[in-house]
């Protein structure tokens, strides 16, 4: 592998001597400190992407090494709960909130390894220079965010598709990336798609804000060093019963409780 992928436990903390890069060094502990190199990453993958000679392993590898581009700018990562990962073989709906760009550029790490998957995404992220070539690379499934029930059907529609082919597929249900984790944005399409398709769901909580959302240009937001980096994987739900809506209602109170739990903002239910 081009770069080692070290993450075959059940959970990763950063070592409290991770050292600084000189890159952080140069660009006086800047923002820039990461998003340079960031994006030097995104234009090798998608570079590979486009030429069709992506692997699984080269997109673990680079992966890696945004994460470890997180931890040399001062970021602590802490990863838990990946043995629910390779607790089925089967393909899964992976259930998530979302706050940042730093979930897509680390999930590789540690998820890929252990199980192909997709995402859905925002069909103007198939624009985006680089990142584009990616998401198609890996089959991404696009949904417009502008008519509910078109998206609805599409998701139905693909993500079953991507999952009777073996593929996972990791869905933000909240309309756009948040710092705040707030229940009433969260939707069920997970959760239908799941029962639709058939499949266990892995819930997923992370905290990300280390990545903040910038005020003038929403992908080139501050890091936060005090931010801790952290994502956890819940005990996966083999089959959804019902309308699914204990289910949904379960991995809302994980997502909220570990959310917390992390020093993260939580918009408490009235």
């Amino acid at each position: 592998m081009l770069f080692p992928t070290p993450f075959s436990e059940d959970s990763y903390d950063t070592p409290d001597d991770f050292p600084r890069s000189a890159w952080d060094y140069i660009l006086l502990g800047s923002r820039f400190s990461f998003y340079l190199r960031n994006f030097a990453v995104f234009a090798k993958v998608g570079s590979l992407a486009k030429a069709g000679i992506l692997t699984a392993e080269l997109q673990a590898g680079y992966s890696v090494k945004n994460l470890r581009i997180t931890e040399s700018c001062g970021g602590k990562v802490h990863l838990r709960g990946l043995n629910h990962l390779d607790s089925f073989s089967e393909p899964a709906v992976i259930i998530s909130n979302h706050m940042s760009l730093l979930e897509t550029a680390v999930l590789h790490a540690f998820v890929r390894p252990r199980r192909d998957f997709c995402f859905v995404i925002k069909r103007s992220l198939l624009d985006v220079p680089y990142f584009g070539h990616i998401m198609r690379f890996l089959r991404c499934i696009p949904v417009d965010r502008v008519n509910p029930r078109d998206d609805f059907k599409v998701v139905l529609e693909e993500g079953t598709k991507r999952l009777k082919e073996g593929k996972s597929v990791v869905i933000f249900p909240q309309s756009t990336r948040s710092a705040v984790f707030d229940p009433s944005q969260f939707n069920t399409i997970g959760i239908k798609l799941a029962k639709h398709a058939g499949v266990p769901v892995i819930p997923l909580a992370l905290r990300t804000d280390f990545l903040s959302n910038g005020r003038l240009v929403k992908d080139l937001g501050p890091i936060r060093r005090d931010h801790p980096v952290w994502f956890e994987f819940g005990e996966p739900i083999e089959r959804i019963q019902g309308s699914g809506k204990e289910e949904h209602a379960e991995i809302v109170r994980f997502i909220r409780e570990k959310v917390k739990s992390w020093g993260g903002q939580v918009k408490e239910e009235i």
